[in-house]
């Protein structure tokens, strides 16, 4: 798995229109946080069980790439959930899996506070709040 910066992650994605950038958060967060456009999302775990389901998640991300070989970037709310899931589409057979760093929110700071220190939003990049 690689690991790009968001600054990175989006050079990658404009400069290889066939990426897929994945959303793992949840459905709630992605809608009500915000997102990068054109990510789709493919939540990792969901409300109300909050249980990974790798298997399912493969299956969705499959469905979404048709092509194990094609760019997949992974992105969450701080870069932790899309290790995991980096690890299990890397377990499927996908060959060019790509973790957003930081995620969408980034890190917490000393108050508490996300997209303050770093990530997605932090590095002014592209989003949509729908």
């Amino acid at each position: 798995m690689k690991h790009l910066l968001p600054l990175e992650a989006w050079a990658l994605m404009q400069a290889d229109p066939n990426a897929l950038m994945i959303d793992v958060r949840m459905e709630i967060e992605s809608l009500y946080v915000g997102r990068p456009p054109g990510a789709v999302n493919v939540p990792w775990y969901e409300y109300p069980d909050l249980t990974p389901h790798p298997d399912r998640f493969v299956r969705l991300v499959q469905e979404e790439a048709n092509d194990t070989a094609r760019p997949i970037v992974l992105i969450c709310r701080s870069g932790k959930r899309t290790l995991d899931a980096g690890n299990a589409l890397e377990a499927a057979g996908f060959t060019n899996v790509i973790n957003v760093l930081h995620g969408f929110e980034g890190e917490l700071n000393d108050r508490f506070h996300r997209s303050c220190t770093n990530g997605w939003r932090f590095d002014n990049l592209p989003w949509e709040q729908l």
